[in-house]
């Protein structure tokens, strides 16, 4: 894989990209869920952290994987 050090690097911040937007996102939306119906804020902000934290892991899977495939 001579030569293709490049590309991992960019395959890595792309998931990075990708985690920060996800994360923006669901914060977003759970935010405005909450403003909508206040009474429901801790089962909207329960399912925020899990979907948060599965996509965190997604993303640290991508990015280790892009590092030690070179």
């Amino acid at each position: 894989m001579e030569g293709m050090e490049g590309i991992f690097y960019i395959g890595a911040g792309l998931a990075a990209l990708g985690v920060g937007l996800g994360i923006g996102r669901i914060g977003s939306s759970a935010m405005d869920a909450i403003a909508r119906q206040p009474e429901a804020a801790s089962k909207i902000q329960t399912a925020m952290l899990i979907a948060a934290g599965l996509i965190e892991g997604a993303g640290l899977f991508a990015i280790a994987t892009a590092a030690f495939v070179k």
